[in-house]
């Protein structure tokens, strides 16, 4: 099976009935990685035949609401509808810090559920493998399996630390999930040579225009000239926006993305993602 990314989500905090909340699904002969788990997640993955089962691992990028708020219903989900305990618990990579606390706690308030649960049916508790790590200074392996790995690198999204993007390495080519960042210099370590770049995307003047929206939040993401001029510096062979802000909801606003990519000198395959849009790197 050739490597695939789908973009389970490509909303942002705002609500909203056609986009979920951020997340990313990797995979690769019969792995399934999912990168952070926003609102709906479960259901998006339910979407594309994936159960939550046969997730193999989860990365989380940072600790903001709006990227984990997926992520219990997706545990226990896992817990529910894995009856024979077969798939064991899920294997949860976070950076060591706030996003790696709230996932070591995430089972805490499910308690009382949980013991109402295993008392009827006599099955072990649900349970998480939790894995944090230390964010290097450049780009480093977090996590194996076969032939694919996955390494970290640290983002600009301050105030928010840490966050992290994630690399990832299979036989058919490079993946990288920016995460919440700038455009900065350690986006560009963490997508050298990437055929599939997962980008966040702000459009400043929307934002600046918009009567819903705060003039700061343009202070920690990236700006859509700027993911245009980054991505063909890098010579990306195809670059996925999501996490779309504002939220396009007519084919102009949608074009209004690809417009500044494009008239940043990007020209390779670019996709304006909505949700469970998938790029094929064969």
């Amino acid at each position: 099976m050739a490597t695939t990314v789908t973009i389970t989500g490509t909303g942002n905090p705002g609500p909203s009935p056609d986009r979920a909340g951020p997340g990313v699904l990797v995979r690769h002969d019969g792995l399934a990685l999912q990168f952070d788990a926003g609102r709906a997640t479960t259901m998006r993955l339910t979407g594309l035949g994936v159960r939550p089962p046969e997730l193999d691992a989860l990365f989380i990028t940072h600790h903001h609401s709006d990227h984990l708020t997926g992520l219990a219903d997706l545990v226990l989900t896992r817990w529910i509808l894995d009856t024979h305990s077969r798939a064991g618990p899920l294997t949860i990579v976070a950076p060591a810090g706030p996003a790696a606390r709230f996932a070591g706690q995430l089972l805490d308030i499910w308690r009382e559920d949980i013991d109402v649960r295993t008392a009827r049916h006599d099955r072990p508790r649900p349970a998480i493998d939790l894995q944090p790590f230390d964010v290097a200074s450049v780009p480093a392996e977090v996590w194996s399996h076969r032939d694919v790995r996955v390494l970290a690198g640290q983002v600009r999204h301050e105030p928010v630390r840490p966050a992290v993007g994630y690399r990832v390495e299979t036989p058919d080519g490079v993946v990288a999930v920016t995460g919440d960042t700038l455009v900065c210099e350690e986006v560009a370590e963490l997508a050298a040579g990437a055929d599939v770049l997962v980008y966040e995307a702000l459009r400043v003047e929307a934002v600046l225009a918009s009567p819903f929206l705060p003039d700061h939040i343009c202070e920690y993401h990236a700006d859509t000239r700027l993911i245009g001029a980054q991505a063909a510096e890098l010579g990306v062979g195809s670059l996925v926006l999501t996490h779309l802000i504002p939220e396009p909801r007519t084919p102009a606003e949608i074009r209004a993305f690809a417009d500044d990519v494009r008239a940043a000198g990007f020209t390779g395959e670019l996709l304006v993602a909505a949700d469970l849009d998938t790029v094929n790197l064969d």
